[in-house]
């Protein structure tokens, strides 16, 4: 008998569908049916989803004119 440690196989982890929370289908992956990429599509186009900005930057993360403070 010998006191090497057994080697464990990484555990794949199953990422739940963004919207309910479900194992993904495969054919609808990352979600779990066409329903919620659909839901996921509406959000989108509605623009629920949002990057937080401040007035204070520019795109490109560079102070905006007459934002600069003292």
């Amino acid at each position: 008998m010998t006191d090497d440690p057994i080697p464990l196989k990484p555990r794949k982890s199953r990422a739940a569908c963004p919207i309910c929370g479900r194992p993904p289908a495969p054919e609808a992956k990352p979600f779990c049916s066409t329903r919620c990429a659909d839901v996921d599509l509406g959000r989108w186009l509605n623009e629920s989803y949002r990057v937080p900005v401040t007035d204070e930057t520019d795109e490109d993360g560079e102070t905006a004119p007459g934002g600069e403070r003292d």
